[in-house]
């Protein structure tokens, strides 16, 4: 059995992208995998990794807890808006915390190599756009396609990783949410 995680990166629980998230829940439950669901905005932490990685910051219960769950998933979802070309600042936070050395890698001592802890798990990028997608991905280069993919999730061993783009979703019609509502709960049901 397939054991799914999706973290929910979206600071507005009545936006589009828990309507995605609750899409995608769907169709994996349907399909018959384990399915556990993190929605940052509902965790109690501090974002601010304060000393970076010169002194330990310990981590709050539901950080703990959401290590566990990374841990526990082969397929990890992000599911979140792309503000800036880059990730919600929560969102941001939550990776700066969760994914320490120790946990998701750990640098080689006098190299500029690393261990990847993650290896083994495929992940899944589902983000909205208020931009036709093609115009962000060629004319604005994917930054956070780019960070999440190559420099996070790769990062930490999880080599597979696919992304899903929404957009342009603030002109967006009805039509057009309810395709890709439909869309995201078939990537659930296939687990992908």
């Amino acid at each position: 059995m397939k054991k799914i995680l999706l973290i929910n990166g979206h600071p507005d629980k009545e936006s589009y992208n828990y309507a995605l998230s609750e899409a995608y829940k769907a169709g994996a439950i349907e399909s018959g995998a384990a399915f556990k669901q993190i929605n940052i905005r509902e965790l109690d932490f501090n974002p601010n990794l304060e000393f970076g990685y010169r002194k330990r910051t310990e981590l709050e219960p539901d950080l703990l807890e959401a290590q566990k769950s990374i841990k526990w998933a082969d397929h990890i979802v992000w599911v979140y808006p792309v503000w800036w070309g880059s990730v919600p600042a929560m969102m941001k936070g939550f990776l700066d915390r969760v994914l320490l050395p120790g946990f998701a890698f750990k640098k080689r001592e006098g190299s500029v190599w690393w261990d990847k802890f993650l290896s083994g798990k495929t992940a899944r990028i589902i983000c909205t756009l208020d931009q036709p997608t093609w115009f962000y991905r060629w004319i604005n280069g994917g930054p956070s396609h780019y960070a999440m993919k190559k420099l996070t999730c790769q990062f930490v061993g999880i080599k597979r990783v696919k992304i899903t783009s929404i957009g342009p979703l603030r002109l967006s019609k009805d039509t057009f949410r309810e395709k890709w509502l439909k869309k995201v709960e078939r990537l659930g049901r296939m687990g992908k």
